[in-house]
């Protein structure tokens, strides 16, 4: 990265000031549809799917700060989901809290757990960063599959600390069960919801933020940055531990919406599909992840009854979109975006075209 990637002068004040427009109307436009969309989605299996979409879109943008913004190529990001799932489930199941009680205790804990993590990543970088994070998840895996000692009786049932291959179930909800009755997944839905609106917002303030500025400079040129007065150890742990918070308090929302919380969460095929939703998307691009994630949840879906070709038409969507479309759909429609403002400026009988200046200037 050099001094010329930033934005200067009253042109780039005047480009981030569409640019944030453009995200304010995109903001709204996606409000006003999720506020609508109970109205007029009958059907619970489509709404459970949507709500599914959610938590991948969630996910999807943690991991996309992570990577997208500050370079940090972590495998992780499952494992710190399945964290937030299991350590709600537990704290409900053996000391009988609500679930909301239990969802930021949680949380806080998947951050200490990430902040392990990312201790033990600061010397590496790249791949390294990626196979140490992988063989973490793996290993949380193995020690809840393996988990088969009797750490409690309930009833006539032993039950592993961990809940080994069979994880934990009924351990709590939110009770809109009990407060909206056959309408109880409209009300999981607006919590997911307004859980994913609150990450976004989130995510956005960080990247807009002198923080998010020195995400991207350790991303784009370390040693730049690093010469510039950026803490690469104290950044890389940050950004961890704000990743790590919200994607385990979506592990936790997940826990609580299905009322189970199983290994299964921690399989490969979890991760890679988080992945493909954002290289789809556009790696490092804000609204890649939510994009992404309507596009392969979508072709998933279509592509259900297709057996063993299911999974073959995801693998053929995502390699052509990362050949023909190497910044993912949003970076694709960015580039789009830039062409036609080029054209609209382009010289008119040898003078750029201009449009007219504002009464009083």
């Amino acid at each position: 990265m050099n001094t010329h990637s930033f934005p200067k002068g009253k042109a780039s004040a005047k480009g981030l000031a569409s640019l944030n427009k453009l995200d304010i109307a995109i903001t709204l436009l996606l409000i006003a549809a999720a506020i609508a969309l109970p109205f007029f989605v009958d059907s619970r299996y489509v709404l459970g799917q949507i709500v599914l979409a959610l938590f991948y879109a969630t996910i999807a943008s943690q991991w996309n700060l992570l990577f997208g913004f500050a370079g940090v190529f972590s495998l992780a990001q499952m494992a710190i989901f399945a964290f937030g799932g299991y350590a709600t489930a537990m704290i409900c199941f053996y000391f009988g809290w609500n679930v909301w009680g239990a969802l930021v205790p949680a949380a806080l804990g998947s951050v200490a757990f990430s902040l392990i993590v990312g201790l033990a990543c600061l010397r590496l970088t790249g791949v390294y960063v990626a196979l140490l994070t992988l063989a973490i998840a793996q290993t949380m895996y193995l020690l809840i599959v393996t988990d088969t000692e009797c750490f409690v009786m309930v009833g006539s049932t032993c039950r592993q600390f961990t809940g080994g291959a069979v994880g934990f179930a009924r351990f709590g909800d939110f009770g809109t069960r009990a407060l909206f009755k056959a309408q109880w997944l409209v009300g999981n839905y607006a919590i997911v919801a307004a859980l994913f609106a609150i990450t976004m917002a989130f995510t956005y303030a960080i990247v807009k933020s002198p923080m998010g500025l020195a995400f991207r400079a350790l991303k784009d040129n370390p040693g730049y940055a690093v010469a510039r007065g950026v803490n690469r150890f104290q950044a890389q742990l940050l950004v961890f531990g704000i990743s790590a918070f919200f994607t385990s308090l979506a592990g936790g929302v997940y826990a609580a919406h299905f009322q189970a919380i199983g290994p299964g969460i921690l399989s490969m095929s979890q991760l890679m599909f988080i992945i493909a939703i954002t290289v789809v998307g556009g790696v490092g691009t804000f609204w890649g992840p939510l994009v992404g994630t309507i596009v392969l949840v979508a072709a998933d879906e279509v592509m259900r009854e297709a057996g063993e070709f299911r999974t073959l038409g995801l693998g053929i969507i995502i390699a052509v979109s990362i050949v023909l479309m190497p910044k993912g759909l949003v970076g694709r429609l960015g580039d789009l975006a830039g062409w036609l403002r080029r054209r609209h400026a382009a010289p008119v009988g040898g003078k750029l075209a201009e449009s007219p200046a504002p009464a009083g200037e």
